[in-house]
């Protein structure tokens, strides 16, 4: 990593009163959980799934137009359970460091459980949803379900890659089918999410005039208009509001931005690190 881009990135983080976070899929693809491609932790713990369907990698397993319910719900349960065992990888360890003095929130379109993990609720929107819950597939109402019990049922009971059909979960108050709470066209934009919006949207507005930096990690093209398009337009309307985007392959913005934006391409788990390490070592020289 440059060694400049660290040391500027310090910097504005020093400067800023608050802190916006837009977290995508590289950055738990940074701490090892790459739900888009076929790598080893894959292989490892779901080759089984892939010797029957051809599955490549989790996200096309959780996507995947199964024959039969119960082998769809064998697969949604070994992945929420995989996920929720997963241990909290080295880059939202080196996040939380980064943010820990700051007034901070951070918007994700990450269902993988790790930000919540370490992170508290009221600092968090999980705009596409959390594993950790399931909902009525209609939906009939206006609640989620916290869904260890049901999976560790469901797991306790499978044979093969199948969970037994008096163990698929059912909504409790209209006996359909549940889902997990994940985006799709049935995915429940109730309470739970409009209070976790609005705390983005109030955060946004308490520090619009302040000295906001805005960090967006790992966010790539597939939903450009949750974290990618507001950040460029909060970075062009707000008088001190600065853009870091960082991301493996390639990373952008607009030319209107320049002056108020830096890009890095580079290994988001080193430049965390680094800019960890960097930002540590300024302030105990202060």
């Amino acid at each position: 990593m440059r060694t400049e881009s660290i040391k500027t990135a310090a910097e504005l983080l020093r400067q800023a009163d608050a802190v916006l976070v837009g977290a995508g899929s590289g950055l738990s693809s940074a701490a090892g959980y790459n739900h888009y491609h076929h790598n080893a932790v894959f292989e490892e713990n779901f080759h089984d799934f892939e010797e029957a369907y051809g599955i490549q990698n989790l996200f096309q397993g959780f996507y995947h137009v199964y024959s039969k319910p119960e082998r769809q719900w064998g697969f949604y349960s070994r992945y929420i359970k995989f996920m929720e065992e997963a241990p909290v990888g080295q880059p939202y360890i080196d996040l939380l460091e980064i943010l820990r003095e700051k007034e901070y929130f951070i918007l994700t379109t990450n269902c993988d459980i790790q930000i919540p993990k370490i992170f508290p609720e009221e600092r968090i929107c999980q705009f596409q949803g959390d594993f950790r819950y399931f909902q009525c597939s209609q939906p009939c109402h206006d609640k989620l379900y916290e869904n260890h019990g049901l999976v560790e049922d469901m797991l306790g009971g499978m044979n093969g890659l199948e969970v037994p059909s008096e163990r698929i979960p059912r909504c409790p108050v209209c006996g359909w089918k549940m889902v997990p709470w994940v985006q799709d066209n049935t995915f429940l934009q109730g309470e739970a999410w409009k209070t976790a919006y609005l705390g983005y949207e109030n955060f946004v507005r308490k520090n619009q005039d302040k000295k906001l930096l805005l960090l967006e990690l790992g966010v790539g093209d597939m939903t450009p208009s949750v974290i990618k398009l507001p950040f460029w337009n909060m970075t062009s309307k707000l008088p001190d509001t600065f853009l870091i985007t960082v991301n493996l392959e390639k990373t952008s913005a607009p030319e209107h931005l320049k002056g108020k934006c830096m890009t890095v391409c580079g290994d988001l788990s080193v430049f965390l690190q680094e800019l960890k390490n960097e930002y540590k070592m300024h302030k105990r020289n202060l």
